[in-house]
């Protein structure tokens, strides 16, 4: 069996900017990762795509609240599955028409998955998680004083809401993606971190209002899957400490207890890049071989060892 990738897309990755986050525009982001991913699989990679919805479930969340004086509102679980769906659909679309393209016999299948969390998680009490839109600081005050959210500032791009973002502790569907995979399928899996849900005590679910990181999501499900590779697609070419400082150091490869180091030293920001090198400590702490960050345009040369960065197991000794 040929060797597997969990792909994770950021949702704001589908957002080039302010200027272009309608359906039309995340549709053309989706269909310029959907060639990167195509030829992954065009080289002998199996793969499972995985993406964020921030930005999108936030905006389901203010259609439903600008139309509760005509319509019901959507809780905030159901919403997370709205985005699995559409952004689902996208990248079964994309790839379809890339595989025709390229001649490859391949079919994707979208899972809305529901991923199990904590009833008494902490994470609950404390939003943390960015959703929607980004705001001015002034324009951010006023939403807070008038509509009660919760806000804060987004690793310098601008104010936005925040939902409580629990920690993934179970992929419910993780079977099924399993069987989709080993029979061939193409699968696009934990949207938006998945459908957070709680179980009880004779083992019914049911959903919570709340938001999973996707990179954390992605980790467990790659360490589930027992997937060669979590490869985690982001803005930046590489990882880089002190990013933005005029000491910047990008770099190409470290281990995981260099990781924990840097992540410790307080190199990667909670909104960008924290959550996603948390996500591969724990992917490699759960005994997986390697991750890689990068943009979705270079995870052709990246995979070829010419640029992105690779974190990998200690070596043992």
């Amino acid at each position: 069996m040929s060797t597997l990738a969990v792909v994770a897309i950021g949702g704001n990755s589908l957002i080039k900017d302010e200027a272009h986050k309608t359906v039309p525009d995340q549709f053309d982001a989706v269909r310029e990762t959907a060639t990167h991913i195509a030829e992954m699989i065009a080289q002998g990679w199996n793969v499972v795509v995985t993406h964020g919805n921030g930005p999108q479930v936030g905006f389901i969340l203010l259609r439903s609240e600008l139309s509760r004086h005509v319509l019901h509102p959507v809780p905030l679980d159901s919403c997370g599955a709205d985005t699995q769906g559409a952004i689902g659909y996208m990248i079964q679309q994309a790839l379809h028409n890339e595989f025709l393209r390229r001649g490859i016999a391949r079919q994707c299948v979208t899972v809305v998955t529901q991923v199990r969390v904590h009833s008494d998680d902490p994470a609950l009490h404390t939003p943390s998680k960015p959703i929607g839109s980004f705001y001015g600081e002034a324009e951010a005050q006023a939403k807070m004083k008038s509509e009660g959210w919760v806000m804060v500032e987004d690793a310098g791009r601008g104010w936005r809401r925040v939902v409580p973002s629990p920690v993934p502790e179970e992929i419910i569907e993780r079977d099924a993606i399993d069987t989709l995979i080993k029979n061939g399928f193409i699968v696009a899996a934990v949207g938006g971190g998945g459908v957070p849900v709680v179980r009880d005590g004779v083992g019914k679910l049911s959903g919570i209002e709340a938001v999973i990181d996707k990179d954390l999501a992605s980790s467990l499900l790659a360490s589930e899957l027992q997937a060669d590779l979590l490869l985690i697609s982001t803005a930046v070419e590489k990882v880089a400490l002190n990013f933005k400082k005029p000491d910047q150091r990008d770099l190409e490869r470290f281990t995981l207890s260099e990781a924990k180091e840097y992540y410790k030293a307080g190199h990667f920001a909670k909104g960008s890049m924290g959550p996603k090198i948390q996500a591969v400590i724990q992917y490699l702490e759960r005994g997986g071989r390697a991750a890689l960050i990068t943009m979705p345009e270079t995870i052709g040369k990246a995979l070829a060892g010419q640029t992105g960065t690779w974190i990998v197991p200690d070596e043992k000794g």
